[in-house]
């Protein structure tokens, strides 16, 4: 897999040709700039950024990851930035990395009105104010009902994954990074580490290992396997486009489902402090999980006023039940994780 230059990459000029390739050549400093780094899937978040630059007057100047490096690529970029910040705001689809770029004191506080934090659950929101989540994606089992016709038979936890008394074919994407990364890691956390090699030892025996949640998605649906674990905006996707799946949030009887959200957080010392302040604002109206929730990808408002407008509940009497994760401690693990991954993935082959 490619990975960014860990090196000064000559700026945003070099950025914006890699992850833009929208000109060639840096642009002039404008007193109304904000560059933001956005690793929510382009096609989401650039709307969202655009409407934004228009209706606060800055000038928005967007680097988006790419497919091949996940959030991965961006987290480098301000880590080998960090002598010279480049980001003023930096828009993560998940959380696991925004928190250890908290923990390298590369964050600085938010500057927003604690009224406007509290609308946000407690463990979507930072104690220091460094960081804070929006608009969650939910980790999910999909299933093929025309293979598993039998609602009975259908799985029903994380574990059952590694189960193999179960003789379907199931799914997983890479775990190394992403949302799945981030959910290994949770189930480390939360299982210690002789449970979670034991998990994996099963996983090697049951679940094929694809290259990213989409894959386990089309999977799915295309009848490749029985039933794998993605996330909501994937599996949501396969669900409206007329699939024969169902979409499962595990583990109701116990835990709950595992919700990752975005995150908001802006880099030490950017070079546009106030205009990533201005822009920050603005992002955190309910009006943009408003959106979020009503485009392609289904996501989930944490906003309270918008908390229960997700499609992905229209047929359902309540919210699932939702995973409380210690996302502190969780961040500390991930080394660990990535380590037993790896040579998890070593030992099964996958490049």
């Amino acid at each position: 897999m490619k990975q960014p230059n860990s090196l000064n990459l000559g700026g945003l000029c070099f950025a914006w040709a890699i992850f833009v390739g929208a000109s060639v050549g840096c642009w002039s400093a404008r007193p109304d700039d904000v560059v933001v780094y956005a690793a929510l899937d382009r096609e989401f978040s650039e709307p969202i950024l655009s409407a934004e630059a228009t209706a606060s007057g800055l000038h928005v100047l967007p680097v988006y990851d790419l497919e091949s490096t996940k959030t991965l690529g961006l987290v480098a970029r301000i880590e080998a930035e960090s002598g010279s910040p480049q980001c003023d705001l930096f828009w993560n689809n998940e959380i696991l990395h925004t928190l250890r770029l908290k923990e390298a004191g590369l964050l600085r506080p938010l500057n927003i009105p604690d009224s406007t934090l509290e609308q946000y659950p407690e463990q979507f929101r930072d104690v220091d104010k460094t960081w804070i989540g929006i608009a969650a994606r939910a980790r999910v089992i999909i299933v093929n009902t025309r293979l598993m016709p039998d609602r009975s038979q259908w799985p029903t936890k994380v574990a059952d994954l590694g189960d193999a008394s179960r003789p379907e074919p199931r799914a997983l994407a890479k775990p190394l990074f992403g949302t799945t990364a981030t959910h290994m890691t949770v189930l480390h956390e939360r299982w210690g580490d002789d449970e979670f090699r034991d998990f994996l030892k099963r996983l090697s025996q049951t679940t094929t290992v694809v290259s990213g949640n989409k894959q386990v998605a089309t999977g799915v649906a295309a009848g490749e396997f029985a039933w794998g674990m993605t996330d909501t905006d994937d599996a949501i996707i396969e669900l409206e486009q007329g699939g024969e799946v169902a979409i499962i949030y595990p583990d109701q009887d116990s835990v709950g489902a595992l919700l990752i959200p975005n995150t908001l957080a802006c880099p030490m010392n950017s070079p546009h402090s106030a205009n990533a302040d201005r822009l920050l604002a603005s992002l955190l109206r309910p009006e943009i999980e408003t959106r979020l929730a009503d485009g392609p990808s289904a996501q989930i408002p944490l906003h309270q006023s918008v908390r229960d407008q997700s499609r992905l509940f229209a047929n359902e009497s309540e919210q699932p039940r939702w995973m409380n994760v210690p996302w502190e401690q969780v961040s500390r693990r991930w080394p660990q994780t990535k380590e037993l991954l790896t040579g998890w993935l070593h030992d099964l082959g996958v490049p």
